[in-house]
């Protein structure tokens, strides 16, 4: 099983930066289970909208954004740490959601899993 932990969110003014944090961790990893990560990235929510892509790493390892966050976000990772983030920068009220990582792995017994953090809320005011 894996566990995303997610950090980082919180209140800022606009153009204000935030940076979130996803760690990985979990007995897949402890028995080195893991195949390969077949997918990485942040999605956001905000209440009564749709859950949306923002960032994420394609199978190749580069990246792909949103339109709405071009330019503003990055998203970024840290093998070492099993720890994939995302640095928010000019931030906008739009911003405002509920942030969520999100893995999706496939184990050496070729099984593919997806996890989902836990979330993190991303206020921005005006």
């Amino acid at each position: 099983q894996v566990q995303l932990v997610e950090s980082g969110g919180g209140l800022v003014q606009a153009g204000g930066s935030l940076r979130l944090s996803c760690a990985a961790s979990g007995s897949i990893f402890s028995i080195n289970a893991i195949f390969s990560i077949n997918a990485m990235g942040w999605y956001r929510q905000a209440p009564g909208k749709q859950r949306e892509l923002v960032a994420g790493f394609t199978n190749g390892g580069s990246t792909n954004y949103a339109d709405s966050v071009k330019g503003r976000f990055t998203i970024s990772r840290d093998n070492a740490k099993n720890t994939i983030y995302l640095q928010m920068n000019s931030l906008k009220p739009e911003d405002t959601a509920v942030y969520y990582c999100r893995v999706v792995v496939a184990t050496r017994s070729l099984n593919t899993y997806e996890y989902w953090g836990q979330g993190t809320q991303v206020t921005v005011s005006s």
